[in-house]
């Protein structure tokens, strides 16, 4: 084909006009972040179109609907009306119209159903309930998981049968009949002439594979141009789709993927990295483009991303680039604890915004779990920093934290009618929505409290006998609540009340992240009950449940809207792919949370998170904060952490001030013995030397703590008691923290071990 120069390529540089102009065969464009890879896909599709080939004989396919509309509007910059005839959109909207057309092939109407998220949960719980299954332990979400990942691994019911492997992991989590059900879901689905989500991707394979003479021939000669945006996010399914569109002799191959491996992050969506590795072995006469020009970031981000891909082994190689201004170092904040570290986030943002006039939405806040926002919320509302969660609700918003908050509010307050009314019948107990009404309707008439009515008057109702186990329950929690601390108490309520059998059958990956929430706020209880320093000024030692729910009742209150859009942003790293911002602070980078424990056995799931840690580092623009702290509360317990490998992996050159001991770790696993101290700024804070472990810590007695005593704690280490007061309040100077030696504990709660 006659290539043809227009002046939009001037707008290009070398490399990306190269990718833009090389219209004929495979094509690969590996994208490095912030290397203008949307520019050059949708000039590639206008130059196409600017050279002779008709809008409709082009296929892009892309991740998100956005993204088609923002191509189109920028071809249509170029091309004019021409664009909306483009064959533009995600993999499931666009085969989803192919399939209303060649839907009879596949024996399915051609005004099939398509099943949304809630439909196939509703159909799996009939088929559950048919088959008088306990619904805990064959969990609705986990099962809808597994159905969704073995059709996007091509694995049908009579295959799943075969797989042992399969088999064997239904087996161990006492789910043996894992397989009939999909079986009855899949068959279902045909009765009722309906597809799910995934169902349009894999009747898709069905119809090109099961039709090469017919179907599949139409659609290769119509596509004579394939585009694939994000390619390192498809799936073995998709992958082997535009396989059958593009490299079968009957093809012209002129497909062209651009992605970057490096930011390979979503393998537990089924998204496979071996796509964009093996792309080449696919295609032998592949041309590859590689964008390596960063224009989002400043040098030292840029070499510091380098530094750290560089200890994945298997990666297509390249180098990114970039020739702004050197511009600031990699700061790095290192913390006592992790409330220490939601504290100096907030300092620092403040810091950023007067000395650099930074706008609120120029800053973000990256975590790698979502169950870690609760500490910086807190922080940033107590500075008066308005927020928003981006892709998510706000701590105490989420579902499962408000239904726990409820049960401690009922077992606080049984007054309170709609904590009542939230978890009455949650778990489910069998109380309807028309017993529950009665009961309102009782309550309103006689003035009185719907736990008054529950426990005090008479009343026709079936699930009598139900209420009565609810009301005891309650009960038991208060009784609880007398004799137990807050954190103990708040425990008991969610193993007793049900709420973490629940979740944690729901062994998605959405299921696994509500799990980890309410552990969080387990965590916050047990750091309230902790927090033995008493403030100057406050001379409060209540630890109960009522003194922990007014602590948050203003974090619940501060969650309304607010006007405007100048919020700092607080998401997880894997929200954060393709988005940037001025000022970026990478959270909790830890061994154990970042890398995460989950991929510590895995040499390839620990080269995934440290894709992750280059997406987040990667995102900053100009300013880039590191943040870990040496301990945090983790399911009740205070954890005392390293600092995540990553963090070694980033060169002296690139960072401002680092005070910590340094420790390098293995490729994956545990780490390696403990390095020497680099200190390229201020004293560092000395954290306290813990002389045994929390497992043989041993709490003395506080009656029997007095003046002069060495002691143990074990959170800030050795100390000497300098006085105890009447009050049981004790002074002690702890020699190993440098900021703040001298604590004031009350004695009550301080957990302190006598040495001498």
């Amino acid at each position: 084909m006659q290539e043809v120069g227009y002046s939009y390529l001037d707008e290009l540089n070398e490399i990306q006009r190269n990718a833009v102009t090389a219209l004929e065969g495979p094509v690969m464009v590996i994208a490095g972040p912030g290397s203008g890879k949307t520019r050059v896909l949708t000039y590639r599709i206008a130059h196409l179109i600017k050279s002779g080939v008709a809008p409709w004989q082009i296929l892009a396919l892309t991740f998100t609907n956005k993204a088609a509309r923002e191509m189109k509007e920028r071809i249509e910059k170029v091309v004019g009306s021409g664009a909306n005839k483009v064959w533009a959109g995600t993999f499931h909207s666009l085969f989803a119209r192919i399939l209303r057309v060649e839907a009879h092939h596949l024996g399915y109407p051609n005004d099939f159903t398509i099943y949304d998220t809630d439909d196939s949960k509703s159909l799996i719980g009939t088929i559950i309930k048919s088959m008088s299954l306990d619904k805990k332990v064959y969990n609705i979400n986990a099962i809808r998981s597994r159905i969704s990942s073995s059709k996007s691994n091509l694995i049908t019911p009579k295959n799943y049968v075969t797989n042992e492997d399969l088999m064997s992991y239904d087996r161990m989590n006492r789910r043996p009949m894992t397989h009939v059900i999909y079986e009855k879901y899949v068959k279902a689905c045909e009765r009722a002439g309906a597809m799910d989500f995934d169902d349009l991707l894999l009747q898709m394979f069905r119809l090109l594979y099961q039709n090469p003479n017919d179907v599949r021939k139409k659609y290769q000669y119509q596509f004579q141009y394939i585009m694939v945006d994000e390619f390192q996010d498809t799936n073995y399914l998709q992958y082997e789709i535009i396989k059958l569109l593009a490299i079968y002799p009957e093809s012209n191959h002129n497909v062209c993927i651009v992605g970057d491996d490096a930011q390979s992050i979503y393998s537990f969506r089924g998204a496979t990295i071996e796509n964009i590795l093996q792309f080449e072995s696919d295609f032998p006469e592949l041309q590859t483009f590689k964008l390596e020009q960063n224009y989002r970031s400043t040098n030292h981000i840029v070499a510091a991303a380098n530094e750290v891909i560089s200890y994945n082994k298997r990666q297509i190689q390249k180098k990114i680039w970039s020739d702004r201004t050197e511009g600031q170092k990699i700061k790095i904040i290192k913390t006592m604890t992790d409330n220490e570290e939601g504290r100096r986030v907030a300092d620092s943002i403040i810091e950023q915004k007067n000395r650099y006039n930074l706008a609120n939405h120029e800053i973000a806040i990256l975590y790698r779990t979502n169950a870690q926002s609760r500490v910086f919320e807190e922080h940033l509302r107590r500075y008066n920093i308005p927020y928003r969660i981006y892709g998510g609700l706000s701590f105490y918003q989420r579902k499962e934290i408000k239904d726990v908050i409820c049960y401690i509010r009922l077992t606080v307050n049984d007054r309170d009618d709609e904590a009542l009314k939230r978890i009455i019948n949650y778990p489910r107990r069998g109380i309807g929505n028309t017993t529950l009404e009665k009961i309102a309707t009782l309550a309103t008439d006689n003035d009185v409290a719907m736990w008054h009515v529950l426990t005090q008057m008479e009343y026709n109702a079936r699930a009598k006998k139900t209420i009565g186990e609810f009301t005891k329950m309650i009960q038991g929690f208060k009784a609880k609540a007398q004799s137990l601390d807050a954190y103990e108490t708040a425990l008991h309520i969610v193993k007793r009340s049900g709420i973490i059998d629940l979740l944690k059958a729901d062994t998605s990956p959405e299921g696994q992240a509500r799990v980890d929430n309410v552990n969080a706020l387990l965590d916050s209880i047990k750091e309230f009950v902790d927090n033995d320093v008493i403030e100057p000024g406050v001379e409060d030692d209540d630890k109960s449940l009522a003194r922990f729910l007014q602590s948050i009742s203003l974090m619940t209150d501060a969650d309304q809207e607010q006007e405007g859009n100048d919020y700092v942003t607080l998401m997880s790293t894997h929200s954060a792919k393709g988005l940037e911002f001025r000022s970026v602070f990478v959270v909790g980078l830890e061994e154990n949370l970042f890398p995460s424990y989950m991929s510590l056995s895995s040499p390839d799931q620990i080269d995934e998170e440290r894709r992750l840690f280059y997406v987040a580092i990667t995102r900053a623009e100009e300013y880039l904060t590191l943040s870990h702290a040496n301990s945090r509360y983790q399911f009740g317990n205070m954890r005392f952490n390293d600092p995540s490998r990553f963090l070694d992996e980033i060169s002296e050159e690139n960072i401002d001030a680092i005070s910590s001991i340094r420790k390098k770790a293995s490729p994956f696993g545990e780490p390696k013995a403990a390095g020497g101290i680099r200190r390229l700024g201020p004293k560092p804070v000395h954290q306290p030397k813990i002389m045994v472990s929390a497992a043989d810590f041993k709490a003395s007695p506080a009656e029997e703590i007095k003046e002069g005593m060495d002691v143990l704690h074990l959170k800030f280490g050795n100390g000497k008691v300098i006085k105890v007061d009447e009050r049981m309040v004790a002074t002690i100077r702890f020699d190993q923290i440098v900021d703040t030696p001298e604590k004031r504990i009350m004695l009550k709660y301080a957990k302190l071990q006598i040495l001498s």
